[in-house]
């Protein structure tokens, strides 16, 4: 009798513990390489969206190789949503650009705009790059295949005269680049994001590196042709020792799929935009600041998905 007594609880409990589980959303949000600002930020939404904020709701923050891989993955059902560069998640959407003759991710959708993130081409001081044409014959990493600073990277160079023949290229994340820069074994780097970058930040502690200014009529040109492109400017001293640096920056997005329920994407849009987000937001990492409801469906290349547009509709930024 006791054992029979016994085996019905158990039994119960793991029913119990099975329905708790099985009530649980598990929502993952790629972000990029932890040495980027999508990882931190990616980690700082994720905790604010978790339950209780929103019952059952439990959001993580997963590294990965940035935007192409990130838009791939929604695509495939390996995350429910993730980062993406602005002109990234557009070109995915309509099959163009670095998407021209790939099928179409027509199911991609925005949840919000967040900040934008700065182009950055960072240089080792020893290697005397003063211009752009001093890239020429020197070791220069483009970031990894599947992010969207690769992409960038291209394109400037391009707009610039310069073919990837004309350089050494490699192709790392930002932290393995600025491994290689400390020891002289690359000259130079992209990088995409918002400053200030953690890598970035603490080669500038060591006083071995510039960054060299994307301006003039070639990014004046790169801005009109993609219309994602705005003019930049990372203000002097964000990193130890630099000065102002004119530049490009891209719309950062947090972007999900048309089949992502429209009930939990709208929960998900209420929280990013309360107070307790907005908190951890503004002290948990500089570019948390730039991250405004105001600016929330600002450059959407791409649909807006229908639980984010109900929020959005509520608030008054969308008719």
């Amino acid at each position: 009798m006791k054992r029979t007594l016994l085996t019905a609880l158990l039994a119960t409990v793991g029913l119990a513990l099975a329905a708790s589980v099985s009530a649980q959303s598990f929502f993952r949000i790629n972000t990029g390489g932890t040495a980027g600002t999508y990882y931190p930020i990616g980690g700082l939404i994720a905790n604010a969206i978790s339950q209780p904020t929103v019952p059952n709701l439990v959001a993580t923050s997963v590294a990965s190789n940035g935007s192409v891989a990130n838009v791939n993955a929604i695509q495939s059902g390996g995350a429910e949503s993730g980062f993406s560069q602005a002109d990234v998640a557009y070109w995915a959407y309509t099959g163009t650009g670095t998407y021209e003759g790939k099928p179409k991710v027509t199911d991609l959708r925005l949840i919000a705009n967040l900040y934008p993130e700065s182009f950055h081409l960072v240089v080792r001081k020893g290697a005397n790059i003063k211009t752009f044409a001093d890239l020429k014959g020197k070791r220069v990493s483009l970031d990894e295949p599947g992010s969207g600073t690769i992409v960038n990277a291209r394109a400037i160079l391009a707009a610039y005269g310069i073919t990837e023949k004309d350089i050494k290229p490699e192709f790392l994340k930002p932290n393995a680049a600025g491994e290689k820069l400390k020891d002289n074994s690359l000259d130079a780097f992209f990088f995409v994001g918002g400053y200030p970058a953690g890598a970035i930040a603490e080669l500038a502690s060591t006083g071995g590196i510039d960054i060299l200014s994307i301006s003039g009529p070639e990014a004046d040109k790169l801005a009109k042709q993609f219309g994602f492109y705005t003019v930049d400017n990372i203000p002097a001293e964000t990193y130890k020792g630099v000065g102002a640096v004119k530049t490009l920056a891209v719309g950062a997005q947090w972007v999900t799929s048309a089949k992502q329920d429209n009930t939990l994407v709208y929960n998900i849009t209420k929280a990013l935009w309360n107070d307790n987000t907005r908190k951890a937001l503004d002290a948990g990492h500089a570019k948390g600041k730039s991250i405004i409801r105001a600016g929330a469906i600002v450059g959407a290349g791409i649909p807006i998905h229908a639980g984010a547009e109900k929020f959005y509709k509520e608030v008054g930024l969308l008719k």
